[in-house]
């Protein structure tokens, strides 16, 4: 999946959400607030045998047009500073779908 992102969707980087909740590339070089960001595409999976081992990837676009992902866990595993930062980009986003109508 992450290779047909990187070779098709142009996905080259790869995200991480700090302590300060800021979205910044793994080189610590840029960092972006949750109004920079916008969830281009979203893929879920599940564990074969258990169901706590379920995960999501975020495929993500910023303002600047960098283009990459972030994947967090489901459950007592997820890093909370991902699920809020993305809770924030995705209600945003409903804003926007708000104002198109």
């Amino acid at each position: 999946m992450l290779n047909r992102l990187k070779k098709e969707g142009g996905c080259t980087l790869d995200f991480k959400v700090t302590e300060d909740g800021r979205l910044t590339t793994m080189d610590g070089k840029e960092d972006f607030r949750p109004d920079q960001v916008r969830i281009v595409d979203f893929y879920r999976f599940e564990g074969e045998s258990d169901p706590d081992d379920m995960s999501i990837l975020y495929v993500l676009e910023t303002t600047n047009g960098l283009k990459g992902t972030i994947s967090n866990s489901y459950g007592p595993y997820a890093d909370e500073n991902i699920d809020t930062f993305m809770k924030q980009v995705e209600d945003l986003g409903k804003d926007l779908d708000k104002k198109d109508k």
